[in-house]
């Protein structure tokens, strides 16, 4: 089974308890809402600016990051998880983040190199794997180039499926505060 198989069968582990544990409140539905809301929006603008190996992508998001569909997933799992109204579920989602996601983005960026040499690594010396940058990335070389985001890009990445997923849990997140409070 490859890594991308384990991490989506291996998230099962913690959404299942979630579901049957979780206790919603209105306020913590909205600060949630709002932290995945970010989530979503840097996915969306990552998925709409990379063109997956066919070329290196370092323009949009990933001037400031190298991962920022990564860094968009953990937003939306912080925000669902925090709307689930006790700290041990974000605590949960943090250690379950760490422990498979840093092998996966070593993983990628191992692929990386193997596909575009020195440009890949002198791009990963100046831009982090996580956590962004303030100012974005512009090699001397790549001045005035790149592609921004494009809607069909973001339809073929299938982008639409992390929006309907965050949709759904709080729609059911909310439905089970509403069932809670009575």
């Amino acid at each position: 089974m490859n890594l991308n198989r384990l991490r989506l069968k291996a998230v099962w582990l913690l959404v299942v308890p979630f579901l049957v544990f979780a206790r919603p409140t209105p306020g913590l539905l909205v600060v949630g809402a709002a932290v995945a809301a970010v989530g979503l929006a840097i996915r969306a603008w990552a998925a709409g600016t990379i063109h997956k190996e066919r070329e290196l992508t370092i323009t949009g998001p990933y001037a400031f990051t190298r991962n920022p569909l990564y860094v968009g997933s953990f937003f939306i799992g912080l925000g669902v998880t925090v709307a689930g109204g006790h700290w041990i579920w974000p605590a949960l989602f943090v250690v379950f983040y760490v422990g498979v996601y840093a092998k996966t983005m070593a993983v990628e960026a191992a692929r990386l190199t193997e596909l575009f040499g020195e440009r890949y690594r002198a791009y990963a010396r100046r831009v982090p794997a996580f956590l962004p940058r303030i100012t974005p990335y512009r090699p001397e070389d790549e001045r005035g180039r790149g592609s921004g985001f494009r809607m069909d890009q973001y339809i073929r990445h299938r982008e639409w499926e992390a929006l309907a997923g965050g949709l759904a849990a709080f729609a059911f997140l909310a439905l089970k505060a509403w069932w809670i409070t009575g």
